[in-house]
């Protein structure tokens, strides 16, 4: 394999970063059609297209991101030649994680949990709404996403699946030593509940077994994010419907009491990835190192 020229990979790098020839070869104050040459020699040089055009826009191949993370590396490394060789040549890593945002925030630090205080590794975490992450993901711009929501999925669906952890559900709420004997029915009847908003799955099993036991909650609240129905749940608000993980810590100082275990009723967390040519194995290896018990 013939050695990569730095010149090529700085060119290619500009046009990684402007989407356009002419808008790099601008900036770099030389031809496009020098830009164009260059970048071809250096396509030809690694064996992969790193580009494809889209409309006016040039966008990253899955081997132009590998490409472009490299590239970054080279350029940092030079500018810090010090600290690089003080480290003995270590090599960072990145893992690009999206986040549904009204996930559990102790999930996400429990998916996690097995690459933070590793110096050679970096995690990038994005929050936003499914759709969001999944186009990231299809444009290679995160490694995965953790959800709790399936995506649909048909045949020619590129999306790999992989359920992390299935989470009981339970009632739970501020201290109160006159609920600790009464049965969760009693407690729908009587305690003004805080619930997840109606579209989520949690939300119809919730449902379903309140129609099953014949009982029209008081609602005092309903929240899409888990971190609202926790702070809701903090605030004396009700009794939260919320799996006790997200409340985990407050469980455990006692300023949170798990009232009632809803059984039959759970929530599942999922990590989303695809098929790729060139996978990032940081992905592998924390699917791999995740415990259901976050």
């Amino acid at each position: 394999m013939s050695t990569i020229n730095l010149h090529h990979l700085r060119l290619f790098r500009a046009v990684a970063r402007d989407g356009t020839l002419t808008g790099a070869a601008r900036a770099l104050n030389i031809s496009q059609s020098a830009v164009s040459t260059q970048i071809k020699a250096l396509e030809a040089s690694l064996g992969h297209d790193l580009f494809e055009r889209m409309g006016r826009n040039l966008v990253l191949t899955e081997a132009g991101r590998i490409a472009l993370d490299h590239a970054e590396e080279i350029f940092r490394a030079s500018e810090n030649l010090a600290a690089t060789l003080k480290s003995a040549g270590a090599r960072r890593q990145v893992l690009r994680i999206g986040a549904l945002a009204t996930l559990s925030r102790n999930f996400q630090i429990g998916f996690i949990k097995p690459i933070i205080g590793r110096e050679d590794v970096e995690a990038v975490l994005r929050s936003g709404v499914q759709a969001e992450l999944l186009r990231a993901l299809e444009a290679m711009a995160i490694d995965v996403v953790l959800t709790n929501l399936v995506p649909a999925r048909d045949a020619a669906s590129p999306y790999l699946v992989h359920k992390l952890s299935e989470q009981p559900v339970s009632l739970i709420g501020t201290p109160d030593p006159g609920l600790q004997t009464r049965s969760s029915r009693e407690l729908f009847q009587t305690q003004a509940l805080i619930l997840p908003t109606p579209e989520s799955a949690l939300r119809a099993s919730f449902d379903a077994l309140l129609e099953q036991l014949g009982v029209v909650p008081r609602i005092a609240a309903e929240a899409d994010d888990m971190a609202m129905l926790r702070l809701l749940a903090r605030a004396n608000a009700g009794l939260a419907v919320i799996p006790p993980i997200v409340v985990r810590d407050e469980l455990e100082a006692g300023t949170l009491v798990e009232y009632a275990r809803l059984d039959g009723i759970t929530e599942n967390f999922f990590a989303v990835t695809l098929q790729r040519r060139f996978p990032n194995p940081l992905v592998a290896e924390t699917l791999g190192a995740f415990t259901p018990g976050m």
